[in-house]
């Protein structure tokens, strides 16, 4: 999220910096989970824009995109089922920068029954289980510092590869001093550059949002910039579009606000389109997540149809929903940034969010190396054309474009973003909604044959 006008700091979102070489096994499968490779579409009708940044971002023909999105959702069932069934062996799942998927496990006995289904195998000294338990432990750890030292650390993850805890710690005098416990074995820090700030830039129009905590009749105080993620609908019919918690200005009061498309000549005579009904930042689910209820008048627009928006006005059509795993290739839509593109590099990284009145969130997702700017909060996240989460956070929020982005994170691994997946999203949606706006809600998709 960014300040349009009023730099209102609503919330801070710490600096997402993972290293490429980061390998995290899949996150826990959530409850009433839709198959996770439904069809997609053809590669001749990915819009063209996307194709570009394919090939740019990825250096792949749009069919090698496709058949590797669903390599890694082939990836991502068998992994889940082979930690369900022996989980003291897994260790890990990703694919490979060739393509082709990986399994860490902690046996040879593991290691002839993944390789027999087809896997290449890797031998890891401790499970997943294992590290993950650590993870927990060093969180513990950081949320009993003083503010100005865990304000610091940006990210935990986890680098299956060398067996060890990735700690990413701001480039700064505090970030120097920080004195890690020995208890926790096995620590890496990697420092980043400190946290971005936000970024003044005129809104694009088609996927930008943009949002007050009161009417913007009344002032123009505190005007934040996102960008609308996934529509969606509840059972109850109502028109609903999944984006990032920390986009409403009111989440620390827990109640809504209402959202605009913005008029650039007027800001005032900004269009309603809807409201925010549900905002979560961290607490027990670790989700940065909203929904917002799209009124009449964007839903005769066409504002609800299963599609996100890219560059030129483009769209992509959604046809299904997907799971992160290392490796699987990803391209985001945001009102900044448009089209980008990149790889998962870590499918459970925890960071730090900063609320106005100084309460640190932890929130729980998956990096991504895609360039993600200022105002692409919220935006969709696709691998494929299946629905991946919404974007939360990024390294570069305070550089004015990808290219510079690039070029001043090279030394730091590139840029990095943090996505918030998108079943246990749904999930957590739904088992909140007391069976009202929510209830049994669905991404919009759009089969193919």
């Amino acid at each position: 999220m960014r300040k349009f006008m009023a730099r209102r700091a609503t919330v801070r979102a710490a600096t997402v910096a993972v290293a490429s070489t980061v390998l995290l096994g899949p996150l826990l499968s959530t409850a009433g989970a839709e198959p996770a490779s439904p069809d997609q579409l053809a590669a001749e009708s990915l819009p063209a824009e996307l194709v570009t940044a394919i090939q740019r971002d990825l250096k792949m023909t749009p069919a090698e995109y496709l058949d590797r999105a669903a390599k890694a959702q082939q990836l991502r069932n068998y992994a889940t089922d082979f930690r369900t069934q022996r989980p003291d062996d897994f260790a890990g799942a990703w694919m490979g920068t060739d393509g082709k998927p990986v399994l860490a496990v902690t046996s040879l006995d593991a290691a002839k029954i993944a390789a027999a289904d087809g896997y290449q195998t890797r031998l890891a000294p401790i499970s997943a289980d294992g590290l993950e338990n650590s993870v927990d432990q060093l969180n513990q750890w950081i949320t009993g510092l003083p503010r100005e030292i865990s304000g610091a650390i940006n990210s935990v993850a986890i680098d299956f590869l060398n067996s060890q805890l990735v700690l990413s710690v701001a480039n700064t005098p505090g970030g120097h001093l920080l004195n890690l416990p020995t208890l926790i074995a096995n620590i890496k820090v990697i420092l980043s550059p400190n946290s971005g700030g936000p970024v003044e830039r005129r809104p694009m129009g088609g996927d930008t949002y943009i949002t007050a905590p009161t009417p913007l009749d009344s002032s123009l105080h505190g005007v934040d910039v996102c960008s609308f993620g996934f529509n969606s609908v509840d059972s109850a019919g109502n028109a609903l579009n999944i984006s990032a918690g920390h986009c409403n200005p009111n989440v620390d009061k827990g109640t809504g606000a209402d959202v605009y498309l913005p008029n650039v000549k007027n800001l005032l005579a900004s269009p309603k389109v809807g409201s925010f009904v549900t905002a979560n930042l961290g607490g027990r689910s670790a989700l940065d997540y909203s929904v917002i209820k799209l009124n009449d008048d964007a839903v005769r627009a066409g504002m609800d149809q299963p599609s996100v928006r890219g560059a030129n006005g483009t769209t992509l059509t959604i046809t299904g929903v997907a799971d992160p795993i290392t490796g699987a290739p990803v391209c985001k839509s945001g009102q900044s940034s448009t089209f980008t593109c990149g790889f998962v590099v870590a499918d459970r990284v925890e960071t730090q969010l900063y609320t106005t009145e100084g309460q640190s969130k932890t929130i729980r997702g998956f990096a991504s190396s895609a360039c993600t700017l200022g105002g692409d909060s919220g935006g969709a996240i696709v691998t494929g054309t299946l629905a991946l989460g919404i974007t939360s956070g990024s390294n570069a929020a305070d550089a004015p474009n990808c290219n510079e982005a690039n070029t001043q994170l090279a030394q730091y691994g590139g840029t990095a973003s943090l996505g918030i997946p998108l079943r246990p999203i749904l999930t957590d949606i739904d088992a909140n909604s007391g069976g009202g706006v929510g209830s049994g809600i669905q991404v919009r998709t759009r089969s193919h044959a």
